[in-house]
């Protein structure tokens, strides 16, 4: 009796536990069936997204040498604020980042890149901000050195960059819509997918936009590397083909589905020998695939309102503090503190192609008026010797900061009143759209993004030819203005509220892209 009793105990608690089991799996498949319904919901989202991936050398605010950084960490921002839009970013993890940056990097993983006979290390690193997804590419030999360009064997650096692109697609399982390729130095990444990579059913509803920052700077190499530093065999060849060597930029152009340049005018101007380093044959051959758009800049970080590095902060409907910042620019500087004498500024790269030789034909005549003169930047050495010595005869007119300075440039900006930039070739232009963003008033030369931005009377002056006589007529008219104090300030206010957000372009680039997808 005490036997059947103890079975029928048994009995009972195994048929209670097989219930808590059931149980336990049925809430087990809930809680599972919920969160697949979940990642289902998130998977639908990013499906319905358009996946855009900017492939670049550099960006801001990890690295940058000139304004492609800018672009780069800014437009991506600016199309990230589209829900339609997942973007990703991908860069060299140079060394040079800073370290503060660096540390907040997540390691994802690595793979081994093939490129040629090279069978490289590549390492995968994440940092989500602003709702972009930034990756870096790791491989030390190529990247652990100072700076990003000027090295022997920056071919093969950015071939394997290039390659390493395609090569993560797999393994973050993202494949984008519109992989977007800037310059020389991402230009690989077009061709090899239009190349080594077309076969490959998962790569073929990529399309490529190519984006000219510089046309001056091409990727050219010699025509023996193709296929052991490059990766390029014979039936290829004509694709990257120019002038008897290896040019990268005339590849990307003849793979891309659509390629672009950083400024309405530019993308006409580049159709011309003059401006088109050689490339003009092929972009005429492709212009069918060609538009410019504007660039942009940060509105909020260039603000005369916020800036912290200002002496004073002003506002367009509040100039009065200008007056200080321009105090103590001149007092800084070294220059007799004259509220009536306007001061005429350049921050610039210290090169011929900046228009320097129109300014060093005319600059002492200039200084003839009643006027002062600041210059900050570096370059050619001639030109830094000039200056120098010019700040030397003219100590309380010419101030020559041969530095590179990213304070003292918007000390220099908000405290001056007239900013000269008479750019021989000028593919957009930032520092014009900056001066605007302080009341500072640009006088520019009718070329590239300098057309594009600024407009005579409305926001700054221009002049039309490359002549150091029509730049100083243009020049002392502008002095003559500054003295009718009522008629200059509706100019500072229009130059200051002239809208160069990133929102413009950001659209400009949305409906490119959604036409690329048609």
């Amino acid at each position: 009796m005490a036997a059947a009793k103890t079975t029928a105990k048994k009995a009972k608690s195994a048929t209670e536990e097989k219930k808590i089991e059931v149980s336990g799996t049925a809430e087990t498949k809930k809680a599972a069936a919920k969160k697949n319904s979940v990642r289902a919901t998130a998977s639908k989202t990013n499906y319905d997204k358009k996946k855009i991936l900017f492939v670049a050398s550099e960006a801001t605010p990890f690295i940058a040498t000139g304004g492609l950084a800018e672009v780069i960490g800014s437009l991506s921002c600016a199309l990230a604020k589209n829900n339609n839009f997942d973007v990703r970013v991908v860069i060299p993890m140079y060394s040079d980042i800073k370290k503060e940056l660096r540390d907040q990097f997540t390691y994802l993983g690595n793979i081994y890149v093939h490129l040629a006979w090279r069978n490289q290390y590549c390492g995968i690193f994440q940092y989500i901000k602003d709702n972009v997804t930034f990756y870096f590419i790791d491989n030390e030999f190529y990247f652990k050195r100072p700076g990003c360009y000027g090295y022997y064997d920056d071919g093969e650096r950015f071939a394997f960059f290039s390659r390493a692109v395609l090569e993560i697609m797999p393994f973050l399982n993202f494949y984008p819509e519109v992989m977007h390729c800037h310059d020389w130095q991402a230009a690989l990444a077009a061709i090899y997918l239009k190349t080594n990579y077309c076969f490959r059913k998962e790569y073929q509803f990529t399309r490529a936009l190519f984006t000219i920052h510089n046309i001056e700077y091409q990727g050219r190499f010699s025509l023996d590397l193709l296929s052991d530093l490059f990766d390029i065999y014979g039936s290829y060849q004509y694709l990257v083909e120019y002038g008897n060597s290896i040019n990268l930029m005339k590849g990307a152009i003849e793979c891309c589905e659509k390629f672009s340049t950083v400024s309405p005018r530019y993308a006409e101007e580049i159709k011309n020998e003059y401006f088109a380093h050689g490339l003009d044959p092929i972009i005429r051959r492709n212009e069918f695939k060609l538009c410019g758009i504007l660039n942009g800049i940060d509105d909020v970080g260039y603000s005369c309102e916020n800036d912290e590095h200002l002496f004073a902060n002003y506002s367009p409907e509040d100039f009065s503090n200008k007056a200080v910042c321009k105090k103590q620019l001149q007092k800084m500087l070294n220059l007799p503190q004259k509220a009536s004498t306007p001061v005429i500024s350049m921050v610039t790269r210290l090169a011929a192609h900046k228009g320097l030789d129109l300014v060093t034909t005319v600059i002492e005549e200039i200084l003839q008026e009643d006027v002062q003169f600041v210059i900050l930047g570096t370059g050619e050495s001639h030109y830094e010797g000039y200056f120098k010595d010019l700040a030397r005869r003219y100590p309380e007119k010419f101030s020559a900061n041969i530095v590179f300075n990213g304070d003292l440039s918007r000390k220099i900006y908000s405290g001056s009143d007239i900013f000269l930039m008479p750019s021989k070739s000028e593919p957009c232009g930032l520092s014009q759209m900056i001066a605007c963003r302080y009341g500072t008033i640009p006088i520019v030369r009718e070329t590239g993004g300098l057309y594009d931005s600024i407009k005579p009377l409305k926001n700054g002056y221009t002049f039309t030819n490359y002549n150091a006589h029509d730049m100083m007529y243009v020049v002392k008219q502008a002095i003559f203005d500054y003295k009718n104090k009522e008629e200059w300030e509706k100019l500072m206010y229009r130059a200051a509220t002239t809208d160069f957000s990133w929102r413009n372009s950001a659209k400009a680039y949305e409906a490119l892209y959604l036409d690329m997808l048609k």
